[in-house]
C-alpha cells in the first residue's frame, strides 16, 4: 500500500440546499471538512439555490508510479445553463 499524504483544497459548492447537504456529506466522508462558510441564498436565475464556502482535507496517494498512470476514465460535464433551463421548464 502506498503511504498518503494530506492535501488542502478549497471551493465553492453551488446547489439546492439538498445537493449541498450531499456534497458536504461525499467530502466529508473523502477527508475533513476544516471550515464550512454560511450558505448564501443565490437570486435571479439561481433562485432556490445556495453558495456555500468550504475548505477541507483530503489524503492523497503518495506521488510514485502509480500516480503517473494516465487516466482510464472519461471525465463527466455537466452542462449548467441546460439543467439551469429544465429546472426552469418544471
Amino acid at each position: 500500500m502506498t503511504a498518503s499524504r494530506l492535501v488542502g483544497a478549497e471551493m465553492w459548492a453551488t446547489g439546492t440546499a439538498a445537493e449541498l447537504d450531499a456534497i458536504t456529506a461525499v467530502l466529508t466522508a473523502a477527508g475533513q471538512i476544516i471550515h464550512s462558510g454560511t450558505r448564501h441564498r443565490l437570486a435571479g436565475a439561481d433562485t432556490g439555490r445556495y453558495r456555500i464556502y468550504l475548505r477541507l482535507t483530503i489524503a492523497a496517494p503518495a506521488p510514485g508510479p502509480a500516480s503517473r498512470r494516465p487516466a482510464t476514465h472519461e471525465a463527466a460535464v455537466l452542462d449548467l445553463d441546460a439543467a439551469r433551463a429544465r429546472r426552469r421548464a418544471v
